[in-house]
């Protein structure tokens, strides 16, 4: 056995890119580009696999370990599994480790700080698992990175908390489903000189948006690039010819904040100079110099690379601080090449086979390369214009939706998350293909290339070129000009539902008379990313109400001086654990659908100073920026009470019904429709939540595959109670409208809900110009069938 074998610490050029199982893939190509390669890497060392082993076994933790493991009864329970987990990080970061093992540490990082000139310099410290006797096993991104660390001790205990980090609540599930004992895995932690970045970013040798091996793709923000990896900011984006070495396209777009380093150690958000924010993070030449690092990194690992780079602010100095095999378009390159026949993955419509079939949720066909994800955490490995693939969404996966050219799920019917948000944002998508006795995470693989037809629900294997032709619609080239559409005024308003702020500009224009549901969530899972009550906590609290504010205020200038109807938050808890700190504020509940959300947060202590940030947030944007037409809207209220308690502190807060403010409230429970005369004298009007309002009148689960043929927005049980809150609140002088999925699928239903009297409809954007026409002809129905007395009779008894 060699010394490396029994040392605790080697250093980046002691270390090569097939030594993965003495250090892991990340420590273990930081070695490669260290020792064997000409670019600029910050140097450092790595402690070993045999090192986590050493602390594993002195501190007689591997029993202790295996006897929570194996306490576990049920894997798919979280709470279960959370709760087992956070048992053994909290064994982990609490023993002693080794004196010897703590030693070697120290005296490395010492040496590191004789090495670089400095005293107690700061370091990243970024965890490298593998496997033993399977040492491709790399488990990429589900372990722990500390940024600017400073002193031995703290580098020993962010050593120790890498070490935890082996059992988080995915990792240890992922472990479990591909049956890896958890003594056969390691970690090693790299640890290197941090670099203090005024830019930082991604890069890949090839184009990930369409394959092209031929070009190189950087994409640059300011500061550190975890915010990159987020999704909370939208880089710059930059392709370079790997021929001519000249930036071919380019992308810049306005950033306003960044993650800085703290002076005296961690890190924090500030607002990108004004100056700066609309100015390019990278000048042309730095682009050129990182697009000549990723060929010669790819040269030398001889397939396409992916690869991470940051800019330091005092030298100005490019560095590259990680690179790895991008897998999507190399094994399509591989399989490309090792086609016997030497065809592509381009099929005719009549050879292509079908791989799934699932509901049609959201409409439109697209091509492309598949990438499945099972876990939220894992989203930042998601790459722009792939498939993704996933058992169902949540809010927190919104930012890998955004880059989707199609999603398809195992579970979901036409209301589930994936649904509604598919529509919103236009990107074709088909779910529920488990209940079509097939399950896509399983029959598709990542690096496929598929043909996803959500027009119809099916999913081809390859690139169906025909039939993405026939969906691609034709535009003209004789230069005549095409007439303006034009639309029929009418009495029932037609509203769009709008969530996220970075698509209004692309909707603005349809002839929507204002929005009617602006969900909230968009914002915290797209541009904030952590827990309101975390970052109180912190000292945050004016950071969610400028972000807030200035989310709001984009969509509501865009639509001025048409009405937006802002709903307050409504994550459920588990969607709320899954922002950043959020572990911490929110409990574990076995159904939440029906638990802590909505209004019953807003009062309840423990939350409502999150609640207060929300109202000081829509202030800010009605009285400092002037947006008189922004209105809100109160969620899931389940009594009178509730509604009586959270109108109560927004009274407090400043925000009072008036002529030129409306408070509204969701009808999506029972009691709402029930007890609406009560509930008039508390707001301006509702908005029927028709998937929430089925599913609790039907009792049927409407996530739920087994029972998704009984869910039915158009039973009769539900048409009755819309007709009766309807009447009710127009009694009293209230409006209602609708922003559930019914009027969007089913033009009869809205021909219903003419016929009742609502007073507005809102819909998908895709659906704004259909439901205007059918709207129309509806109303026009009306008045021709009341003039002579001809028209169909509805004989259905409606009475409550």
């Amino acid at each position: 056995m060699s010394s490396r074998d029994t040392a605790n610490v080697l250093w980046f050029n002691e270390l090569h890119r097939e030594d993965v199982n003495l250090v892991g893939g990340k420590s273990s190509s930081l070695g490669e580009m260290t020792s064997s390669m000409d670019v600029p890497v910050p140097y450092g060392f790595a402690t070993t696999a045999r090192a986590y082993r050493y602390f594993m076994h002195k501190t007689k933790l591997n029993d202790k370990v295996n006897d929570l493991l194996e306490s576990i009864k049920d894997y798919e329970n979280s709470d279960e599994l959370h709760k087992t987990c956070e048992q053994i990080r909290n064994l982990i970061v609490e023993a002693q480790m080794p004196d010897d093992l703590a030693n070697d540490i120290k005296q490395a990082y010492s040496d590191l700080a004789k090495k670089m000139g400095q005293e107690d310099p700061f370091v990243a410290i970024r965890s490298s698992a593998t496997a033993e006797d399977l040492p491709n096993a790399s488990f990429a991104g589900q372990q722990e990175s500390y940024l600017n660390i400073k002193g031995a001790a703290d580098v020993v205990n962010r050593v120790q908390q890498c070490y935890a980090s082996l059992f988080t609540d995915r990792a240890t599930y992922y472990r479990h489903k591909q049956h890896f004992p958890h003594e056969k895995v390691a970690l090693s932690a790299a640890i290197q000189m941090m670099v203090f970045s005024k830019a930082s970013g991604i890069m890949f040798s090839v184009n990930v948006a369409n394959g092209d091996g031929s070009k190189i793709m950087v994409d640059a923000i300011y500061g550190l690039g975890e915010y990159i990896v987020l999704g909370k900011v939208t880089p710059d984006h930059f392709v370079i010819d790997k021929q001519s070495m000249k930036i071919v396209e380019k992308d810049i777009l306005k950033q306003t904040v960044e993650l800085v380093r703290v002076a005296d150690g961690g890190t924090e958000e500030q607002t990108v100079p004004t100056e700066l924010q609309e100015q390019a993070a990278l000048t042309d030449s730095q682009v050129i110099e990182l697009a000549g690092y990723a060929k010669e990194i790819e040269r030398h690992y001889g397939c396409y690379m992916d690869m991470e780079y940051a800019l330091d602010t005092n030298t100005n100095r490019l560095w590259i601080v990680q690179a790895r095999p991008e897998t999507v378009w190399s094994q399509r390159k591989k399989n490309k090449d090792n086609a016997i026949d030497g065809s592509s993955n381009v099929v005719t419509e009549a050879d292509a086979e079908i791989a799934v079939r699932g509901l049609a949720a959201s409409p439109g066909v697209a091509s492309g390369v598949v990438h499945v994800i099972d876990n939220p955490k894992d989203i930042d490995q998601f790459k722009q214009g792939e498939v993704l693939v996933t058992v169902m969404t949540s809010p927190d996966w919104v930012p890998a939706m955004k880059k989707a050219v199609a999603i398809i799920t195992n579970n979901g019917g036409m209301t589930c998350h994936a649904a509604i948000i598919s529509r919103e944002m236009q990107i074709p998508c088909i779910v529920g293909t488990r209940s079509k006795n097939t399950v896509a995470t399983e029959v598709l693989k990542t690096g496929d290339v598929v043909t996803v037809d959500a027009k119809n629900g099916v999913v081809y294997r390859g690139e169906v070129t025909s039939m993405l032709k026939k969906a691609t619609p034709e535009t003209t080239t004789t230069g005549q000009v095409v007439a303006a559409e034009s639309f029929a005024p009418t009495a029932t308003g037609v509203m769009m539902n709008l969530g996220d702020p970075g698509l209004v500009d692309r909707y603005a224009s349809l002839p929507a008379d204002g929005i009617g549901l602006m969900r909230e969530e968009f914002i915290w899972t797209s541009y904030i990313h952590e827990h309101p009550l975390y970052l109180i906590e912190n000292g945050q609290a004016d950071k969610v109400v400028n972000m807030l504010a200035d989310g709001i205020a984009k969509v509501v200038r865009a639509m001025a001086p048409r009405p937006v109807v802002l709903r307050f938050s409504d994550f459920k808890s588990s969607e709320y654990r899954n922002l950043k700190g959020g572990e911490k504020y929110e409990p574990h509940e076995s159904a939440d659908l029906l638990g802590w959300r909505g209004a019953s947060r807003y009062y309840d202590p423990k939350y409502i100073d999150a609640f207060k940030l929300e109202l000081a947030a829509v202030k800010k944007v009605r009285n400092e920026f002037g947006l008189k037409n922004l209105n809100v809207m109160i969620p899931f209220v389940r009594t009178v009470t509730e509604a009586q308690k959270v109108t109560a502190i927004m009274r407090d807060e400043g925000l009072v019904r008036s002529a030129d403010f409306k408070v509204y409230m969701m009808a999506e429970i029972p009691s709402n429709i029930i007890l609406a005369d009560q509930f008039n004298q508390f707001v301006d009007g509702y908005s029927i939540g028709s998937n929430d309002l089925a599913m609790l009148i039907l009792g049927c689960d409407r996530n739920n595959d087994t029972v998704a043929s009984l869910f039915d927005e158009r039973d009769l049980a539900v048409k009755r109670a819309i007709r009766h809150l309807i009447v009710t609140a127009h009694k009293d002088g209230k409006t209602v409208s609708i922003c559930g999925q019914a009027p969007s699928e089913y033009p009869e239903f809205t021909n219903f809900l003419i016929q009742s009297g609502i007073d507005y409809v809102s819909v998908n954007p895709d659906m704004v110009k259909e439901t205007k026409r059918n709207v129309a002809h509806f109303e026009q129905r009306l008045i021709l069938d009341k003039a002579t007395g001809r028209g169909l009779q509805d004989k259905t008894d409606y009475n409550w």
